[in-house]
């Protein structure tokens, strides 16, 4: 994303001084505030044109939940990511934040790394959901005619690659391109990289932290155990949806942990991509099997 300006409210300047240090090296403009009335403002200026909310949870007069609040009223940034920093991390506090919108959080004080990890996952996947939105969208118009038509499709898959590929095509066929792209994108990665690869959640947490989960999935496919293995994705129309179906070669996961938020995971870079799908981007979603296998439902008009 070229867009690499960030909003940063919390009245420690202690912590301000730590996200100019950390983020401003690394290429980030920030823009501080201690008065989160003012940040508000700042915000909602029509000229402004942040990529990111660094925002504390406890602030005096407006608090972070209150600040949240007032931003979902706004329609403009619905896809704003808001990382939120708190020093309350018990589960029913971060529940409140996760309800509220805030999908990442770090604690306080945080560690420099901690925080450029976590700032740059969310920026990652608003880059990824934008990316898919706006292809899909172009391929929409030429679709609209073809969906009527549609009966049933399969297709296979065993790369990212393949994944980019395929998503825009198939969430053109929908009624709201741009919100199943993401969705579908996340249950087709999940099937290549925890299904077929077998990359852990705590693995990829790892990799996420150094930057290496792209090329641990290049070098597991091409590993004998793994390299013949493709999950398949079939459409089928139905009167009123559409049932897209995943299935990986995996020996599944314990998936019912996954879609729900989970305060308990709040403060990692990833495991948020299933709630997420299953929130905004589907009507229905459900597992079955072991695990290696997802369908997702979207309404028709």
């Amino acid at each position: 994303m070229s867009n690499k300006r960030i909003l940063v409210v919390d009245d420690e300047p202690l912590c301000l001084m730590l996200a100019e240090d950390c983020l401003v090296p690394e290429g980030f403009l920030l823009e501080t505030f201690t008065d989160a009335e003012a940040a508000w403002q700042r915000l909602i200026d029509p000229a402004s044109d942040f990529s990111l909310l660094i925002l504390d949870r406890y602030l005096p007069d407006l608090d972070g939940l209150a600040f949240l609040r007032r931003l979902h009223a706004e329609t403009r940034f619905a896809d704003l990511p808001i990382v939120m920093q708190t020093a309350a991390d018990s589960p029913e506090e971060v529940r409140e934040g996760l309800a509220a919108g805030a999908h990442y959080y770090l604690t306080k004080p945080s560690s420099a790394a901690a925080l450029l990890s976590i700032v740059q996952a969310a920026l990652d996947d608003r880059a990824t959901r934008a990316a898919l939105r706006e292809h899909a969208a172009r391929l929409e118009s030429g679709q609209k005619e073809v969906q009527k038509l549609l009966i049933n499709a399969q297709y296979q898959f065993a790369t990212l690659a393949d994944v980019s590929a395929l998503v825009p095509m198939l969430a053109a066929l929908c009624p709201e391109p741009d919100r199943v792209a993401p969705g579908l994108s996340e249950l087709m990665v999940n099937a290549i990289e925890h299904g077929n690869l077998g990359i852990t959640y705590a693995e990829k947490a790892a990799l996420k932290w150094d930057g290496g989960w792209e090329n641990e999935i290049r070098r597991r496919l091409q590993r004998p155990e793994y390299r013949d293995r493709r999950a398949v994705i079939t459409l089928e129309r139905y009167p009123g949806h559409l049932v897209f179906r995943i299935v990986d070669q995996g020996a599944g996961f314990a998936w019912a942990n996954y879609l729900d938020f989970d305060p308990e995971r709040a403060f990692d870079a990833n495991g948020r991509g299933i709630a997420m799908a299953r929130a905004t981007s589907f009507s229905h979603l459900e597992y079955a099997g072991r695990g290696n296998i997802v369908s997702a439902w979207v309404d028709l008009p």
